[in-house]
């Protein structure tokens, strides 16, 4: 767990679930001691489809022994490889849940995957707040604002906060490239042109990544990067690369990939900003998988 501050800018605070190889934030204003927490982790059992809340709980306690003022508990996108803990991380620190305005296409799209009634989501959104995209807001006396970058997934947001920008799937470390795109509503083209919109940030911009899965090469976890170590040495996509070979790559690429292991559960999850189903009649939730869908 490092620890990242400047002057005038965000005090970033990650938090690695190994499980999941996801990193989740806590993005601080110092002087305001308001916070955003971004791509939490719900930790998720799929052998007895059961949750515990150990990584959520670090979160917690960090933002209450630092007295922080939760403002936001802001997405990505929706996660394919974890659940998220937004719901309980709101119960016991407040803030809103939010996430991009395009939700709803992947709302409507797994809708019909799972046989869910898009009406629910149509008439009750469960995120606080959707952000369109390009949208400003504060965090404290922070300014930060969004930037779509569709491709791994169509609803996916990267936020930018003073000096750093959290990218959510849309790139992980140089060493190991970029996201998968072969998701429904998912496009490689989209992917290489979301990158090029990041690309055109200052090369000093910190730039914190939402996954590290290890490469053989390097013996460390690593969070942090930068635009310039990106544009010029990121394996997928620098600042050289050709679209169409991207595509090419990515495709076949994303071809030879397996479905990640938590995708069923987690989809019908976080796209309900992290709301467990209703228990049925017997007191119990249950979730529901589409047998024989993804082959």
């Amino acid at each position: 767990m490092n620890s990242t501050v400047l002057n005038g800018n965000p005090w970033v605070q990650d938090f690695f679930d190994e499980q999941t190889n996801t990193f989740s934030y806590v993005v601080t204003d110092s002087k305001s001691k308001h916070c955003a927490i971004i791509d939490s982790v719900l930790n998720y059992d799929a052998s007895s489809a059961t949750t515990k809340t150990i990584h959520a709980d670090r979160i917690i306690a960090y933002i209450q022994e630092n007295q922080f003022t939760v403002q936001w508990i802001l997405e990505t996108h929706v996660h394919a490889d974890h659940l998220t803990a937004s719901q309980y991380l709101k119960e016991q620190l407040g803030g809103k849940i939010a996430m991009s305005e395009k939700i709803a296409t992947v709302q409507e799209t797994f809708s019909t995957i799972y046989n869910l009634d898009i009406k629910y989501y149509n008439s009750q959104q469960s995120f606080d707040y959707l952000f369109q995209d390009g949208e400003h807001f504060k965090i404290g006396e922070l300014e930060a604002y969004n930037i779509a970058t569709p491709g791994h997934t169509p609803a996916c947001l990267s936020y930018v906060v003073g000096d750093a920008v959290f990218v959510g799937d849309t790139l992980f470390m140089p060493d190991y490239g970029t996201a998968r795109c072969d998701f429904p509503k998912g496009s490689a083209g989209q992917l290489f042109d979301s990158v090029q919109t990041l690309y055109q940030l200052p090369e000093n911009m910190r730039m914190f990544l939402c996954h590290d899965y290890l490469p053989e090469a390097r013996h460390t976890y690593s969070c942090e990067t930068d635009i310039k170590t990106q544009k010029t040495e990121n394996i997928h996509i620098h600042s050289g690369s050709k679209k169409l070979d991207f595509i090419q790559m990515r495709e076949q690429r994303d071809a030879t990939l397996s479905m990640p292991k938590l995708i069923l559960p987690a989809i019908q999850i976080n796209m309900d900003a992290g709301k467990f189903p209703e228990p049925e009649a017997n007191g119990v939730r249950y979730l529901k998988l589409p047998l024989n869908y993804f082959k």
